[in-house]
C-alpha cells in the first residue's frame, strides 16, 4: 500500500485523526472516512484552491496508477504546521474567513442529502431540519438551546464545518486548512463551531463568545446556538452512554449563550 502511493520512508504517527494518520516523507496516509464520491469532490475543490496565496491546502495524492483509494487507504500531501493553542483561535477564525471567501463560488455538493452519519444528522437537528429523541430527559442542555433557537435569514454557501483542529499554523507560512468537511450553511456558522469547540472542549474562556460576537454582529448568537446544538447532538449520538458527562461539558456554555439569546 505504501509503494502504491510512492511512500518510501518509515511511517511515523501524527497527532489527531483518531490516531489513524501516518506520515511517510511528503505523504500523509489515513483510512478512507468519507464516500468515494465525496473524496473525488474534495480532490477537485482542493486542486482549485491550491493556487491560493493567503492559505494552504493539502490535496489528496493519487496512487501510481491514478487511484485515490488503495485497500481502503488514502494519501494526502504533507504540509508543515501545528494545531492551534487556545490563544490562537482568533487565527483559526481568520483563516476560516479567508477559506470561505474562496469557497463562495462553489455550488452545493449533491451528496450532502445522502449523508446520514451522526455529524450530518446533528447538523440537521441544529437547523430545525430533524429531531433528536430525548424522551428520557437526558439532554437538558439540548432543550435549553432549542428553547432559544430563532429563525435566521442568512444566505447559505459551502462551508468547512470542522475547522477547530483542522487549521494548522506556521510562523512563516500561510495557515493550512485540512480535512475539508462540507456543509451548506452561512459562513459565520463555521466560525460559531470553532467558538463552541473552544469554550466547551479546549479551555477557552466564555468571553471568547463576546469578542467574536462584537466582530460578527448580533446574528452570531443564533449561529452559536446552532453550533452548540450541532456538537451536543453529535456527541449524544456517538456516545449516548456518556450523556451525564455531556451535560457537564455543555451546560455552562449552553446556559451562557441561551442567556444572550434571551436578552
Amino acid at each position: 500500500m505504501l509503494a502504491a502511493f510512492g511512500a518510501t520512508t518509515p511511517l511515523e504517527p501524527l497527532a489527531g485523526g483518531q490516531r489513524r494518520v501516518w506520515r511517510s516523507g511528503e505523504v500523509v496516509l489515513k483510512p478512507l472516512d468519507v464516500s468515494e464520491e465525496e473524496l473525488r469532490w474534495q480532490a477537485a475543490v482542493l486542486a482549485d484552491l491550491d493556487g491560493a496565496t493567503d492559505l494552504r491546502v493539502a490535496p489528496p495524492v493519487p496512487s501510481t496508477e491514478g487511484a485515490l483509494v488503495v485497500a481502503g487507504w488514502t494519501a494526502w500531501r504533507y504540509e508543515p504546521g501545528s494545531p492551534p493553542r487556545v490563544a490562537q483561535y482568533g487565527d483559526v477564525i481568520a483563516a476560516g474567513r479567508l477559506l470561505h471567501h474562496h469557497l463562495a463560488r462553489f455550488p452545493r455538493p449533491p451528496f450532502l442529502d445522502r449523508r446520514h452519519h451522526p455529524w450530518a444528522v446533528a447538523d440537521r437537528v441544529a437547523w430545525g431540519e430533524g429531531d433528536v429523541d430525548d424522551d428520557g430527559g437526558r439532554l437538558p442542555h439540548v432543550r435549553t438551546l432549542l428553547a432559544v433557537r430563532r429563525p435566521l435569514g442568512l444566505a447559505d454557501q459551502l462551508v468547512h464545518g470542522d475547522l477547530t483542529d483542522n487549521v494548522h499554523l506556521h510562523p512563516e507560512l500561510a495557515p493550512l486548512v485540512l480535512d475539508l468537511t462540507p456543509y451548506w450553511r452561512p459562513p459565520s456558522y463555521a466560525t460559531a463551531v470553532v467558538v463552541a469547540d473552544a469554550v466547551v472542549f479546549r479551555g477557552a474562556p466564555l468571553d471568547l463568545v463576546d469578542r467574536v460576537r462584537a466582530v460578527e454582529g448580533e446574528p452570531f448568537v443564533q449561529l452559536l446556538v446552532r453550533a452548540l446544538l450541532f456538537r451536543a447532538v453529535t456527541d449524544h449520538l456517538l456516545a449516548p452512554e456518556k450523556d451525564e458527562q455531556w451535560v457537564d461539558w455543555f451546560g455552562p456554555a449552553s446556559r451562557y449563550v441561551a442567556s444572550l439569546a434571551e436578552a
